[in-house]
């Protein structure tokens, strides 16, 4: 691995301190099996060690995909499962409001995976207060927003969060967006789950205003899989550094991980929901 690429995954960034260096103090890892797929859990718990990784502290959980991805696969149910389950392990709140935030562009492919995710999210905050209210009482309240970015929205995603945050008064966020990754393996096969927030654009050199609970006032989880890598942490030279590269079936891959990742939020936020029942909610 290139180690002066950027990367947005904390694995690669730990893989990069190299076996024969020291333990770094600060940061805890752990391998084990979620449903069937490899997990990898982290956790960053010092500044120095922050540094060191170029991460925020907090626990990033990286769940390697061992299966086909799509909703008719075998490996379907596990995968959204496990999605679910690292969620929770980030923290959810016993009652408030959960304000999901889709963010990338939708007319890009590989930038997608926000905007194709929100399409399956199950959305309920309207529904529990209405006339039916009663019907969704075992619901969370969920509400979403679709940012768009910069060039096409005109403001950043991060304020438009903010200022929905300040309308919905959410008790979290949860927040989806394609990452880079620094290893062809791991593009549309690996989703990261986070609690310390995020920075759109960071892998790719195009860094926004990091989301994150200093600027918003409350714990967010950031959700996302690496669809693109620099083509200089595959083997290229400096030519080639600043062309990002990703995978041949990138349209069908950052589809079917979007609605991985929506099922996955479904489960962890209305637990007593199946999959066939969101399978009807959502179409």
């Amino acid at each position: 691995m290139n180690r002066n690429c950027r990367t947005d995954l904390a694995g690669e960034a730990a893989a990069r301190l190299g076996r024969d260096e020291p333990a770094l103090e600060g940061l805890s890892l752990r391998r084990e099996t979620l449903y069937g797929a490899p997990l990898l859990a982290l956790e960053i718990v010092s500044p120095g060690a922050a540094e060191r990784l170029g991460k925020d502290m907090g626990r990033y959980y990286t769940l390697e995909l061992n299966g086909p991805l799509g909703r008719s696969a075998g490996s379907f149910g596990a995968h959204a499962r496990a999605v679910a389950e690292m969620i929770r392990r980030c923290g959810l709140p016993e009652s408030g409001e959960i304000l999901v935030a889709a963010l990338g562009n939708p007319d890009i492919t590989p930038d997608a995976l926000g905007p194709l995710c929100a399409s399956s999210v199950l959305v309920t905050r309207h529904l529990k207060t209405g006339d039916d209210a009663a019907l969704w009482r075992d619901f969370a309240s969920v509400s979403l927003l679709r940012t768009g970015v910069l060039g096409t929205a005109g403001v950043e995603s991060a304020t438009q969060i903010r200022s929905l945050c300040a309308a919905v008064k959410p008790a979290r966020v949860l927040v989806v967006d394609a990452l880079a990754g620094a290893e062809a393996t791991r593009l549309c096969r690996s989703i990261q789950v986070c609690d310390s927030g995020i920075s759109p654009g960071a892998g790719v050199c195009n860094d926004r205003q990091r989301i994150d609970r200093a600027l918003l006032g409350v714990p967010v989880t950031a959700i996302g899989v690496p669809t693109v890598a620099d083509a200089a942490a595959l083997g290229g030279g400096e030519r080639e550094r600043g062309l990002f590269v990703t995978p041949r079936d990138i349209d069908s891959s950052v589809r079917a991980c979007a609605r991985l990742i929506a099922y996955g939020i479904n489960l962890a936020l209305h637990p007593k929901l199946t999959l066939e029942d969101i399978d009807a909610l959502v179409g």
